[in-house]
């Protein structure tokens, strides 16, 4: 009994190992409390709150992206290429979305994780501090 025994620890041991050793060899995985950028094939960029990169959907939660509006005739002063730049909640669209989005991993460029402090992550806890006020990111001094 006692080398059954042995020989039963030594297969949990080995399997551990292998289990380990790949979810070692995939890097590491999101903090799902953090933000990250999203960037798409097709241009879009979408940050929020990733799940299930390692697999064949990768999931998004708490949702926002950039609309960049230029004036068609900018007023006086101001030069055709000035824009504003929002960030908006997913959600409040026409066709009613829920705050999570399933994304096929193919259609992903690439993940960053965004720093607590950077403008994005910012203007989203400003926005959430205001109730769901339009964020606007505001502008570097570079």
């Amino acid at each position: 009994m006692n080398r059954t025994v042995s020989w039963i620890v030594g297969i949990v041991v080995v399997v551990a190992i292998v289990v380990l050793a790949v979810m070692g060899s995939q890097g590491k995985f999101s903090n799902k409390d953090q933000y990250q950028a999203v960037f798409l094939t097709n241009g879009q960029v979408y940050f929020g709150k990733v799940s299930g990169e390692r697999s064949k959907l990768v999931t998004v939660t708490d949702i926002y992206y950039l609309r960049v509006q230029q004036a068609v005739q900018p007023a006086e002063g101001e030069t055709a290429s000035q824009s504003q730049v929002q960030l908006i909640k997913l959600g409040n669209e026409l066709h009613g979305p829920e705050d999570e989005m399933r994304i096929n991993s193919d259609q992903i460029l690439f993940i960053e994780d965004l720093k607590d402090d950077g403008r994005v992550v910012t203007a989203i806890k400003d926005f959430q501090a205001r109730g769901g006020a339009t964020a606007t990111p505001t502008p570097s001094n570079s």
